[in-house]
């Protein structure tokens, strides 16, 4: 197991901004590699927006447009990603149906909505429904625009790991507020940006992550773009729900 140093125990790592994404900037320098000295446990996406990224147990997996999922290789890079050691301080067995809305319940009632979260979950599923952006090509554009192509999917019975995020309000424009969850199944075959789902037995674990650290994009495309725009609330709003 990898020795945490004092900079990136119980810390989130962010590259770039999600209200960068949402203006186009879909090119980062950040590999998965890269990612990896971050942290075992995260979320995002692929340049050119192909794809989303689900992080576990120290293994990278896309999440392509077609709904199919294949390991990442090491020098793929990112446009936006977080990352963390996952440390659980909290844990919850799902020995009867419970939908998304319920499992964000059990978790609001003991994190702070002032505080980051990151959470898993393992199990079995009777449905998650799931989109995936597919890969975008130049000139790109917006992100809602990008979304209006996506393909959504139903996910039927199926074991599998959920994993996300849980975002302080504060923090929409830099991250999602709000839970922010990707799914991938047993056989790492399919998965996705996770839409809905229920989960029918398994089990949840969740802890807070205290510190955040940011690496900013210093490219053209990134210090051209209008990263506070009127609609930004709804915008995330409409591309992640």
């Amino acid at each position: 197991m990898k020795e945490l140093s004092v900079s990136n125990a119980n810390t989130l790592y962010q590259t770039s901004l999600m209200s960068a994404l949402l203006s186009g900037v879909y090119e980062g320098e950040t590999t998965m590699a890269q990612l990896r000295e971050h942290g075992d446990f995260g979320l995002g996406t692929f340049n050119k927006l192909d794809g989303e990224l689900i992080a576990f147990d120290g293994n990278i997996f896309q999440l392509r447009g077609d709904g199919t999922a294949r390991r990442a290789s090491p020098e793929q890079k990112t446009p936006f990603a977080t990352m963390t050691f996952f440390n659980p301080t909290n844990e919850y067995h799902i020995d009867s149906p419970h939908t998304r809305e319920e499992i964000h319940t059990l978790i609001d009632q003991v994190i702070s909505q002032n505080a980051f979260c990151a959470l898993r979950i393992n199990g079995e599923f009777s449905r998650v429904d799931t989109r995936t952006v597919p890969e975008q090509q130049r000139p790109y554009k917006p992100m809602m625009e990008a979304v209006k192509q996506q393909p959504t999917f139903h996910i039927k019975n199926s074991v599998g790991v959920l994993i996300g995020f849980l975002t302080p309000e504060y923090m929409q424009g830099i991250n999602v507020a709000g839970f922010h969850e990707h799914f991938i199944d047993q056989a790492r075959h399919s998965g996705g940006h996770v839409l809905d789902y229920q989960v029918e037995r398994g089990t949840l674990t969740f802890g807070t992550v205290e510190k955040l650290a940011i690496d900013f994009p210093h490219d053209q495309d990134f210090l051209n773009a209008n990263l506070s725009p009127e609609n930004l609330r709804e915008a995330i709003r409409a591309v992640e729900s």
